[in-house]
């Protein structure tokens, strides 16, 4: 078969799928892979037909945070540090993105049209495609499933503010315009009924509500595989216990403050650090680096977590199922909402700690990282629910399901 998957572009939504695709190519099927150039070449290794549509989504968003010197956030709880146009933001890019396009995504799929069309929850350009050729629908969830049961919302601890909301409303209607422009109705973005097919990327034990969603949701845990930069990497001192610091990819993560305070936590300590600073943080600012710290912009997130004691993290939701499929306790320092909400279903689980967005002081990050790392509880919780992340199938499980919708619709013509 022939399957197009179109991903928005950005490491935490394409990462997931990889190991699906390859797993489909090992099979005999044929893969066009739409997203930006950036994830190009691992999409080829992949073993995809590589189409480059849109840009990266994290270095082409107004992403702002406010800063401690900034004084109070007019925003609380899950929002804090965020501007009331961030997500609005967001979604003007997404359609911006979306109009620039789909055209040239639309003409590929209909000069050499597959047999059905998977799409990240997220990419308004692949929902369109779908919709707009009549082929059968397969929504990638690299997040949470919503249904009459659950949703985003239920795990938030308040409202956004209402200049947020305002915001999200006006840009909804401008994308309502547009599909309604390109022919295919009123289709309702991030939201609405599910697609005929929807697989989630999260084990159905992490999925709040998970025993509410029926059998058009496939919760296959995290799909882990090769994404082209594997180093090999392995802990310089075997003797030592290992913390994983990284806080992800997008631009949120700018915080030289945080970074001095996590070095000044375990200098002269018994742990070896591995830090991930990411793109927009010098190693010169950080001062002078201990030397049980290896500091990069980025590690092999995967070889790192074989090793790790203790994972301060985000807890992005790749980061967060990556840590549980290799039961390693997480510390939660979380930037955004959605992180905001994972911090908080790992902590309801069991699974670890989150720590407090103010008084943050490298004593304390110090001894929740010791304090989780020791806590046996807590190390069972892990262990069980590593059971069940590494028994939800991954992308065997995936391609299997991707298999038989497809080939059923196939056979009904």
């Amino acid at each position: 078969m022939h399957v197009a998957i179109i991903c928005l572009p950005a490491a935490g939504h394409v990462n997931p799928t990889l190991p699906v695709v390859a797993e489909l190519v090992r099979r005999g099927h044929r893969i066009t892979y739409a997203t930006s150039a950036k994830y190009g070449k691992a999409v080829e290794s992949s073993g995809a037909i590589f189409f480059p549509s849109g840009e990266d989504l994290t270095t082409h968003l107004p992403w702002r945070t406010v800063a401690a010197d900034d004084g109070p956030s007019p925003m609380s709880g899950m929002f804090a540090g965020m501007e009331p146009g961030m997500m609005s933001g967001l979604l003007e890019r997404i359609l911006e993105g979306t109009r620039a396009e789909f055209p040239a995504l639309l003409g590929r799929l209909t000069a050499d049209p597959p047999d059905g069309v998977c799409y990240d929850a997220m990419t308004l350009s692949g929902k369109m495609a779908a919709a707009k050729l009549a082929l059968p629908d397969i929504a990638l969830l690299p997040s949470y499933a919503t249904n009459e049961h659950f949703s985003m919302q239920d795990l938030m601890p308040g409202p956004p503010p209402a200049g947020m909301l305002e915001a999200w409303k006006q840009v909804g209607q401008l994308i309502n315009d547009f599909t309604t422009e390109q022919g295919v109705g009123h289709l309702q973005f991030m939201g609405g009924p599910p697609a005929s097919l929807n697989i989630s990327f999260i084990p159905r034990e992490f999925q709040p509500s998970g025993e509410t969603f029926d059998g058009r949701f496939h919760f296959v845990g995290p799909c882990l595989g090769v994404r082209g930069n594997e180093d090999g990497w392995r802990p310089r001192m075997r003797d030592m216990p290992l913390l994983f610091i990284s806080l992800g990819t997008t631009p949120l993560n700018d915080r030289p403050d945080f970074f001095r305070m996590c070095l000044e936590a375990f200098i002269d300590s018994p742990w070896q650090v591995a830090m991930a600073i990411g793109e927009r943080v010098e190693a010169s600012e950080l001062g002078d680096i201990p030397d049980n710290v290896e500091v990069r912009p980025f590690f092999p997130q995967l070889e790192v977590l074989r090793h790790a004691s203790a994972f301060l993290s985000h807890t992005g939701m790749n980061s967060t199922m990556e840590a549980l499929y290799f039961a390693v306790p997480l510390v939660a320092f979380p930037l955004q909402p959605e992180q905001q909400a994972n911090a908080r279903r790992v902590e309801d689980l069991g699974l670890g700690r989150r720590l407090p967005a103010e008084g943050l002081s490298p004593e304390l990050i110090r001894e929740t990282v010791v304090n989780v790392s020791g806590d046996q509880l807590l190390r069972g919780n892990l262990e069980a629910m590593s059971t069940r992340v590494r028994g939800s199938g991954g992308a065997p499980a995936a391609a299997d399901a991707i298999e038989d919708f497809l080939l059923t619709r196939v056979s009904q013509g």
